[in-house]
């Protein structure tokens, strides 16, 4: 069995390691699961579960926002900055309510985005 702290210190290093593209995907990976673990969360009536999901996944998007380098990006910036704060509110709301609904409308944004970064990811690693 592999040691746990061993597996702790492989991601670490990982994220250390990674490229700022990478640790975009990373992170929206992140958003992904975050939220499909949140929506399981209220499927399973466990409001901690979903709680504690929604709120890492809001904390993904904020940093999202705080990194957005609204100088250099130009309309695309302005454009991901107004997704993600329409995104994190919705999450909010998600989360105050419980409402699997909203948070699968979410998800599809994440998804959305996080498949179009892949392609972008892809095309600059050539």
């Amino acid at each position: 069995m592999i040691n746990s702290s061993a597996v702790n210190v492989y991601q670490q290093n990982s994220v250390f390691t990674a490229s700022k593209e990478k640790l975009l995907l990373m992170l929206y990976d992140g958003l992904v699961r975050f939220i499909k673990l949140a929506i399981a969360g209220i499927e399973e009536k466990d409001i901690k579960k979903a709680h504690e999901n929604f709120v890492k996944a809001q904390n993904i998007i904020l940093e999202f926002m705080a990194t957005l380098n609204m100088e250099v990006g130009g309309e695309i910036a302005k454009s991901l900055m107004l997704l993600y704060d329409y995104m994190y509110r919705r999450l909010v709301e998600a989360n105050v309510k419980k409402d699997k609904q909203i948070a699968e409308e979410v998800l599809g944004f994440a998804v959305e985005l996080k498949e179009t970064f892949e392609e972008a990811y892809k095309k600059i690693k050539k």
